[in-house]
């Protein structure tokens, strides 16, 4: 199917350059975030630091800004921050992944990257069939598929995709998200001596396991790893309740810690925690980098949640990546740090130090703009504090409820949603402010909020409401 591959992907370049005059023009193109070039983009995939340099992939639409037939775009990194555009990486050209080339990830092996990804395909009467595949590379750029490793064991419906791959010991190992035919949202684990052949261990997490009950139709893009002595799951569950505060999205992402046996395949673990509490992050992916650091992309959005009403779309183009992650681990909780190579962007800084804050839409002299990295430190709030983005975002501290909100205008009216988490003494604020996006890092990243937004692109102002006193930094950008 050679043919057909090499035609999708001209078809997809050719939509690029038909429409790039387009997309250019959007005033909410991101600067320092990754996005398409054309079309829909959602998961990012195939994370891997590979012979000195980063690469990432992402599912990608290339044909509308809506779901559908899921190429591999791609694009690597020397430092995190300047990303080359590399070819297309994979194309939905083959009976096992004619409707899609689905979510999945990257191993280097003997010098090659290997690629495991979930072939989608649907007969004509929308039924559903799911493969596991392979895709082989010499240089980590141009790929050869060489088709279904897996087909799908019984006991899970076709929802069954997003393999994740890592080596334990002599072994390798890879995780799945799936749906038992009780229609249950599971994690599912096998083995391999080989990458070709591998072994049903069975589900490690999910409904009916350990303490969680009733937990999701569907689990989404499993990603386990070791941290120190403890071992992490981040999953993406469809189907959760709202529950005050949590599970406030569409979907919900979030992790486990605990310790696996790879020998029983029993995974102990505690409580499920929600890993951003923002409008827009879903199926993260980490890896491993030179640096013995575990860095983490997220994707900036959420499907099903009024994908069309982005503005972007009348540009030819929808969704972004989260800025690139460092997780930590401390007392049993991830801490999410952007990292530090990000000081890179770093130009011309202000700054207040030792600044009372009494008032409601205080301006401080040159902290406005399009896009920056704000800093507060040493904050104490006396009753309330906010900040107001550019009069389409909000991010409020309310010490005395122990509760920080992030709100944002609606795409498709002026009224503001608000998300919130449960956090006492806040002490520091990192923001990542871009064209249409924010970021916020609470206490060295304790809790994350992330959000797409649209305010007047004309407008820069940020003002400060309330009774606090802090340090503050804000630097523009180098682009």
């Amino acid at each position: 199917m050679k043919d057909q591959e090499n035609n999708l992907i001209r078809k997809a370049y050719e939509e690029i350059k038909k429409k790039q005059h387009l997309v250019k023009k959007d005033p909410y193109r991101l600067k320092f975030h990754i996005m398409p070039p054309v079309g829909l983009l959602n998961d990012p995939n195939g994370w891997i630091d590979y012979k000195g340099r980063y690469h990432l992939f992402y599912q990608w639409n290339p044909f509308k800004t809506a779901h559908g037939a899921k190429f591999w775009g791609h694009y690597s990194s020397v430092d995190l921050v300047h990303w080359e555009t590399e070819p297309i990486a994979l194309a939905p050209s083959d009976w096992y992944d004619k409707n899609g080339c689905y979510s999945g990830s990257a191993i280097e092996h003997q010098g090659k990257m290997y690629l495991f990804y979930t072939g989608n395909v649907k007969d004509d009467n929308g039924n559903r069939e799911t493969y596991q595949c392979l895709a082989i590379s010499d240089d980590g750029v141009t790929f050869e598929k060489h088709g279904p490793v897996i087909h799908l064991p019984e006991g899970y419906t076709a929802h069954f995709r997003d393999p994740k791959v890592w080596k334990h010991g002599d072994q390798w190992f890879m995780i799945i998200g799936a749906q038992t035919v009780e229609e249950k949202g599971v994690a599912v684990l096998f083995s391999s001596k080989d990458l070709w052949n591998w072994n049903h261990i069975g589900p490690i997490a999910g409904n009916g396991l350990q303490q969680l009950e009733d937990f999701g139709y569907m689990w989404e893009c499993p990603d386990l790893f070791s941290m120190g002595d403890k071992d992490v799951l981040i999953v993406s569950p469809q189907g959760l309740e709202p529950k005050g505060d949590l599970y406030q999205n569409i979907f919900q992402t979030g992790y486990l810690v605990g310790k696996l046996d790879y020998q029983s395949g029993v995974f102990k673990h505690g409580s499920f925690i929600e890993l951003d509490r923002g409008f827009d992050f879903y199926a993260p992916q980490s890896t491993l980098d030179h640096k013995g650091r575990r860095i983490l992309f997220g994707w900036m959005g959420m499907a099903d949640n009024e994908e069309n009403a982005h503005p972007t779309v009348q540009h030819e183009w929808v969704h972004a990546l989260t800025l690139p992650r460092e997780l930590v681990l401390q007392n049993n909780k991830l801490y999410q740090k952007p990292v530090s190579e990000l000081t890179m962007l770093r130009d011309e800084l202000h700054s207040f130090p030792d600044y009372k804050l009494e008032g409601d839409h205080v301006a401080l002299p040159g902290v406005d703009g399009i896009i920056m990295e704000l800093n507060i430190d040493q904050l104490q709030v006396d009753e309330k504090f906010e900040i107001q983005f550019r009069h389409a975002a909000i991010l409020q501290i309310h010490p005395k409820i122990n509760k920080v909100s992030l709100g944002r205008k609606k795409f498709n009216s002026t009224d503001y949603e608000y998300r919130h988490c449960s956090i006492s003494n806040v002490g520091s604020l990192d923001v990542y402010l871009d064209t249409s996006s924010i970021e916020v890092f609470i206490n060295g990243g304790e809790e994350v909020f992330s959000a797409r937004f649209y305010p007047d692109p004309e407008n820069e102002e940020i003002l400060f409401s309330g009774k606090a006193e802090f340090h503050l930094k804000k630097w523009d950008l180098k682009i």
